[in-house]
């Protein structure tokens, strides 16, 4: 988990392709208006993230039903929505943590995404961060983070 930019994709990848399980995009999940929004700027309300979060939902229990494992790239900024979506002890969590600059940085990078660097302010002020154990610095290189969070979980 994480704000925009915080490395989900890259890392969740990453570790999914390592430990062979299968890596979801919460950022797919999306309905096109809560898209087409962002895309203007626009951030999101609890009510317009409830269908996203209940198709994640939906997703990490047909997984954990089937004996499947997976990684899902996920913001989940609010503490709610954490609590949401871990409804299980198999469900771990890990939070991408970084400093503004670096990540406004990487957002201003990235190519045909509908997250803007205007929005990741938002981001932030939306972030409660969860509990300690969970935070993991971003500003290692791709390989080290993923090998901290196979050390964690165990995989």
């Amino acid at each position: 988990m994480g704000v925009a930019g915080s490395g989900k994709t890259t890392i969740g990848r990453q570790l999914a392709e390592e430990v062979g399980w299968k890596f979801f995009d919460a950022d797919d999940f999306h309905p096109s208006a809560s898209v087409d929004k962002m895309s203007r700027g626009i951030p999101l309300s609890d009510a317009d993230r409830l269908p996203w979060l209940e198709s994640l939902r939906d997703l990490i229990r047909e997984r954990l039903d089937r004996g499947e494992g997976a990684v899902l790239a996920c913001s989940a900024l609010k503490h709610s929505y954490r609590s949401y979506l871990l409804l299980d002890p198999r469900v771990k969590l890990v939070y991408l943590k970084g400093d503004y600059a670096l990540i406004e940085e990487r957002i201003r990078a990235r190519q045909a995404h509908y997250m803007t660097p205007g929005m990741l302010q938002s981001q932030f002020e939306a972030l409660e961060e969860p509990e300690v154990e969970s935070h993991l610095d971003i500003s290692s290189h791709p390989e080290e983070i993923v090998k901290e969070i196979r050390n964690r979980l165990g995989v």
